[in-house]
C-alpha cells in the first residue's frame, strides 16, 4: 500500500492467505467482544498499573498516520503539519521519502518524523560514503527542529523479489546506523525497515508462523540481530482488507464474530489483526527474537472502491480504522503478545487523486485535500469537531457531546453481582478509549465512594451515552444492564 511503489497493491495481496476462515454474521460492536480475546488473572493492584499505562500510552499517541503526496490537490505541508498538531490526536507521522519541505513543515511541532528511503537508492545507501552524505543531507539539516525518529530503507523490499534490493537491505540498514552513529544521532533516531505479511511461508494458525524459508536465515535473522543491537522494532505493514471476503468480514472488523479458534494452541482469536500480528511474533520466536517490539507501520481499509470490490465503503472503513484505534492502545495486547500497545500508523492521511491502480488505492485517506474527515472515528479533538464539516459517523466517538435529558432516558449500570475483576476491565477499557474518567479520580465529583462498582457505573454509562444508545452498548460481556431511574447523587452527576 506504500506510495513507494506503484504496484502495491499485488505486493500486499501476499497477506490474502492471512487467516481467512469463514464466520457467519453477527450483532454490532461492544465492549465485551474486544474484551473477549484474552482474559487476564492480574490483580486490582496490577489493573490500577495497566490503566494508568493505557492512558498515558493514549495520551502520548500511539496512533500515527502515513503522510502520502501521490495527488494534486493536497494542502501545502505547512497547514497539514498545522492541522494535526492543533486539530488531531495524531502525534507522529511516516513519510515515503525526504522532502525538505515536509521535515521543514514539522519543526518545532514535537511530532514524531519517520522517513522512508526509496527502494531504489537501497543498493547505494550500502556503501558507508553515500549512506553518511544521505545523513549529512537528508537527516542533520532538520535536527533537532524536526523530530525526526526513524530512518526506513525501503518499503516491503522482500516482497519486490529483486535480488540486488535484497542483498543490500541489511548492509544499508547497518551503513546508515554507521553514519547515524558518527553524526551522534544513533541513540535518537532508529533504523527499520517494513514488510507486508509476504515474509511469511506459514502463518495459520498463528502459533505456527514461519518466515519465508531462504529468506529465513539470509536475510530476516540478520535484520534481527540489527533490530536488536540497535533496539529497533520490526516493522509490519497488516492489512485484514486484502484477506476479507463476506464470511469473515466481521472478523476482519474487529466487530463481534464467533472467532477462529487456533488448532495448535487453542486460542480462540477475535480478530484478524491480532491473528496476523501473532503469526509475525511465532516467526520471530522461532528465530530466538521474541524480544523485539513490534510496530504496524502501515494498516487501513478505503472507503470506496470498484462497484463489484466487497467490503468497502465508510462505513467499513470507520469501523476498521476506529476499532484499530481502541484496540492497539487498549493495553490489551495479543493472545501471544498480552498486556501490550503498538504503535499504529494508518493508511493513510489523505486519499490520493494520483495513485494508480484501482479505485480503492486512491480512497485510504482519513481527510479529504479540505481536511474534512472522510469519516468520524474520533481522531479529531473536540475543539476541531465543532468546526470540522460533518461525515459518516463510525464507531462512537468518546468526544461526542453528552446525550441530553429527556423523557425516556436510559442509563448503563454494573449488574448485581457482577465480578469486580471484570468490572475493573471495563473501567480499563473505556479510559483507555481517551473518555474523561476525571470524575472518578480523586477529587472528582464522582469520586466517592471509591469503590471499583461506583466508578464502573460511572465509566460504562458515559460509554453508553456517547454511543447511539443501542442496548448491546451496555452489555460489557453481560456485566452491565439498563435502568429508567436516574443513578446521580449529590455533584456526581450522570450523563
Amino acid at each position: 500500500m506504500a506510495n513507494a511503489t506503484p504496484n502495491s497493491l499485488s505486493s500486499l495481496s501476499s497477506s490474502i492467505f492471512i487467516i481467512s476462515h469463514p464466520l457467519p454474521m453477527a450483532s454490532p460492536l461492544t465492549p465485551s467482544h474486544l474484551l473477549l480475546a484474552h482474559t487476564s488473572s492480574l490483580t486490582t493492584l496490577l489493573l490500577l498499573l495497566s490503566t494508568l499505562v493505557q492512558i498515558q500510552g493514549a495520551k502520548v499517541g500511539s496512533i500515527g498516520v502515513n503522510y502520502g503526496t501521490v495527488a494534486d490537490n493536497l494542502p501545502p505541508p505547512s497547514k497539514v503539519a498545522d492541522f494535526l498538531l492543533d486539530s488531531t490526536i495524531i502525534d507522529r507521522v511516516r513519510l515515503f521519502d525526504a522532502n525538505p519541505d515536509i521535515l521543514r513543515a514539522f519543526a518545532h511541532t514535537s511530532i514524531s518524523v519517520s522517513i522512508t528511503i526509496p527502494n531504489d537508492q537501497i543498493p547505494r545507501l550500502a556503501k558507508p560514503n553515500f549512506a553518511e552524505e544521505w545523513i549529512k543531507l537528508n537527516i542533520e539539516p532538520y535536527i533537532p527542529a524536526t523530530n525526526i525518529i526513524r530512518v526506513l530503507v525501503g518499503n516491503e523490499v522482500l516482497s519486490t523479489a529483486n535480488k540486488l534490493l535484497i542483498a543490500n537491505l541489511v548492509p544499508a540498514m547497518q551503513s546508515l546506523h554507521t553514519a547515524l552513529t558518527e553524526a551522534s544521532l544513533d541513540r535518537r533516531i532508529q533504523i527499520s525497515t517494513p514488510h507486508s505479511l509476504g515474509i511469511l511461508t506459514n502463518s495459520s494458525p498463528p502459533s505456527t508462523g514461519r518466515f519465508r524459508q531462504g529468506y529465513d536465515t539470509h536475510v530476516i535473522k540478520p535484520m534481527l540481530s540489527f533490530l536488536r543491537e540497535t533496539n529497533s522494532p520490526l516493522m509490519v505493514n497488516p492489512y485484514p482488507f486484502f484477506a476479507c471476503n463476506n464470511e469473515n468480514l466481521d472478523y476482519a472488523l474487529f466487530r463481534p464474530n464467533p472467532g477462529v479458534v487456533d488448532s495448535d494452541s487453542g486460542i480462540l482469536y477475535t480478530n484478524m489483526l491480532d491473528a496476523q500480528l501473532d503469526a509475525v511474533y511465532s516467526a520471530m520466536k522461532s528465530l530466538g527474537f521474541a524480544d523485539l517490539d513490534i510496530v504496524i507501520a502501515e494498516t487501513g481499509w478505503p472507503s470506496k472502491g470498484d462497484p463489484t470490490q466487497f467490503g468497502v465503503g465508510p462505513k467499513e472503513a470507520a469501523d476498521y480504522n476506529g476499532n484499530l484505534m481502541r484496540h492497539v492502545v487498549s493495553g490489551m495486547g495479543t493472545p501471544l503478545m498480552p498486556n501490550r500497545t503498538f504503535e499504529t500508523y494508518i493508511f493513510a492521511l489523505f486519499n490520493e487523486d494520483l495513485k494508480p491502480g484501482p479505485v480503492g488505492e486512491r480512497n485510504f485517506g482519513l481527510f479529504k485535500p479540505d481536511l474534512s474527515p472522510v469519516y468520524e472515528i474520533g481522531i479529531l479533538r473536540p475543539t476541531a469537531q465543532s468546526s470540522t464539516p460533518r461525515a459518516h459517523h463510525g464507531p462512537a466517538s468518546t468526544s461526542r457531546s453528552p446525550s441530553p435529558m429527556s423523557e425516556g432516558k436510559r442509563w448503563c449500570l454494573p449488574k448485581a453481582g457482577a465480578n469486580l475483576e471484570a468490572l475493573q476491565r471495563n473501567i480499563d477499557y473505556v479510559c483507555g478509549l481517551g473518555l474523561d474518567c476525571e470524575p472518578i479520580q480523586e477529587n472528582g465529583s464522582c469520586y466517592a465512594p471509591n469503590t471499583v462498582r461506583a466508578h464502573a457505573a460511572y465509566v460504562m454509562n458515559a460509554y453508553f451515552q456517547t454511543t447511539e444508545g443501542n442496548d448491546y452498548d451496555c452489555d460489557f460481556d453481560q456485566t452491565g444492564a439498563l435502568t429508567t431511574v436516574d443513578p446521580s447523587y449529590g455533584k456526581c452527576k450522570y450523563w
